[in-house]
């Protein structure tokens, strides 16, 4: 099936129905789903329209994938209408009940969840309540997770992360309270396909560092650190969010259950998180917070593919490209940050969150990171001292000694100018 082609746009997006449609949903994939749940397109059409949308995007174009869906005929302008009224409905009503909030509006909605800005009453204050849906409320597993991931955040007080309220259920639904942010993602910057500059990059970095720091400390493992789950404020404060995948690294049994299967965003999981090690630690969520450096820096992914398991092969296999090889205006030091936060092998990566910050911190004041130059180095010198090793320790095969009659004749003319030499010296001490 070819991809489709949109239509040629008649009004602007943000005059048409769908461009409204897709503020609204933060996350098209839930309006993905509901069609194909609704049979309004085929699973293959709405790829289809997903597919055409990231080629669009890579060509500085910003389709919504509602508006692909009505351009292309898979689905008219009354139907998305239909859905997204059925959708504000069906999402709403449940956080309406919740006491002691009242709702203000919705303000994301995804396949795992529904986030709404809301009003504490006791309190005065604007919080955000993040609502699992029915579907979901009736998976013990699920249920289990969202309850953790609440629960995880509590353990942790920290400017740089997202505040834990509460977490509960209501009428057969089950939310979870938290902080609000007014503000966005790391991610809505960089599907403008611009890379950030490099100071920019470093100070959210060097927050978020701080923020995986406080969590190490008290033991967490975030596991998912991504830039969709990086909110910048309007302030410029980085904040940390979704401790979802959050675990306890000192959680044998949750590592037992775990083993084996990859947990985490393709395009940012560690290699030891796609082995499914059991003894993955605060390394891997420095690999992570490297690679989402290496894409704010380069406006790329450190390693891409067609499909999530041949990206995750390449975080395995493949040699990282150096990022100042793909944005010349680097600065040296940056580079190495990025590359000792994302060396394979944990053992090579920073011993510490702290070590990382006292990099980052030195790379902001333009001076050389005093911990990966080192590592660089020391690198460096094993690598020439194997060389060394290699050549010194290599095996010359000496030629036969000469044999014969010509070698004989050789040593006999050696002894006879020794003789001469000798009774010169014995004439000239007589004289």
């Amino acid at each position: 099936m070819s991809s489709p082609q949109p239509a040629p746009a008649r009004s602007t997006p943000g005059d048409s129905v769908a461009g409204a449609l897709a503020r609204d949903h933060s996350d098209e994939s839930y309006f993905g789903r509901v069609v194909t749940e609704q049979r309004l397109a085929t699973p293959e059409e709405v790829a289809a329209c997903v597919a055409k949308q990231k080629e669009l995007a890579a060509a500085g174009r910003q389709v919504s994938l509602v508006d692909l869906l009505v351009q292309t005929g898979f689905i008219t302008a009354s139907q998305a209408k239909r859905l997204a009224r059925s959708m504000d409905d069906s999402m709403t009503r449940p956080a309406q009940q919740i006491p002691g909030f009242q709702i203000i509006k919705r303000v994301g909605a995804g396949a795992m969840a529904t986030v709404y800005q809301a009003k504490q009453l006791s309190l005065d204050r604007i919080v955000a309540i993040k609502v699992l849906p029915k579907r979901l409320s009736e998976n013990r597993e699920f249920v289990e997770r969202f309850y953790k991931e609440g629960r995880a955040a509590a353990k942790l007080n920290h400017a740089n992360i997202v505040q834990a309220i509460d977490v509960g259920e209501h009428a057969g639904f089950h939310y979870f309270v938290m902080e609000f942010i007014d503000g966005k993602t790391v991610y809505d910057d960089l599907v403008k396909n611009k890379p950030f500059p490099e100071k920019d990059a470093l100070r959210i970095i060097l927050q978020v560092a701080q923020a995986l720091d406080h969590a190490h400390h008290r033991g967490l493992i975030h596991r998912d650190v991504k830039p969709k789950n990086i909110m910048i404020t309007s302030r410029g404060v980085a904040k940390l969010a979704d401790m979802g995948l959050a675990r306890e690294a000192s959680d044998v049994a949750a590592a037992m259950a775990e083993a084996g299967r990859a947990y985490g965003t393709p395009y940012y999981i560690a290699p030891e998180q796609i082995r499914g090690e059991l003894n993955i630690d605060f390394r891997s969520d420095i690999y992570s917070l490297g690679a989402t450096a290496y894409h704010m820096l380069t406006g790329r992914v450190p390693f891409d593919g067609p499909t999530p398991s041949a990206v995750m092969h390449k975080h395995l296999r493949e040699p990282l490209t150096p990022p100042d090889h793909l944005n010349k205006s680097l600065s040296s030091g940056v580079a190495e940050v990025i590359e000792t936060m994302m060396a394979k092998d944990p053992n090579a990566r920073y011993a510490s969150t702290a070590d990382l910050i006292q990099d980052l911190e030195a790379v902001l004041r333009d001076e050389p990171p005093p911990i990966a130059r080192h590592r660089y180095d020391a690198g460096l010198l094993t690598q020439l001292a194997d060389g060394a090793h290699q050549a010194g320790g290599a095996v010359v095969e000496a030629p036969d000694a000469p044999s014969g009659p010509g070698w004989n004749l050789v040593i006999t003319i050696a002894a006879l100018l020794v003789v001469s030499l000798i009774i010169n010296v014995v004439l000239m001490v007589s004289r």
